[in-house]
């Protein structure tokens, strides 16, 4: 699954969410995937939390294979800024 379509999952479930904050999911060289409030874009920017993980990582927890939680303790995932930003998004997807 290509960045653009996990960035259409996404979208999908924070449209109706109250999400407000920024989050970008840094994937390294597959690219990045920026949550802006119910905004979803693979354009690069700015972001309150900046959340850095493999592209399949990714895939598995937006799939709900993969908990947020589990993965950051195995260290399959980083999260640099507001770590209650990354909290609330966990909670959305």
């Amino acid at each position: 699954m290509g960045m653009d379509a996990i960035a259409e999952k996404v979208k999908s479930r924070v449209a109706t969410s109250d999400f407000s904050r920024s989050v970008k999911f840094d994937c390294g060289e597959d690219g990045v995937i920026v949550v802006d409030g119910s905004s979803v874009s693979t354009e690069d920017s700015q972001a309150d939390c900046i959340i850095s993980l493999s592209r399949n990582d990714l895939e598995a927890m937006i799939a709900g294979e993969l908990d947020p939680t589990a993965a950051f303790m195995q260290g399959k995932l980083k999260v640099d800024g507001d770590m209650t930003v990354a909290m609330q998004l966990s909670q959305v997807l």
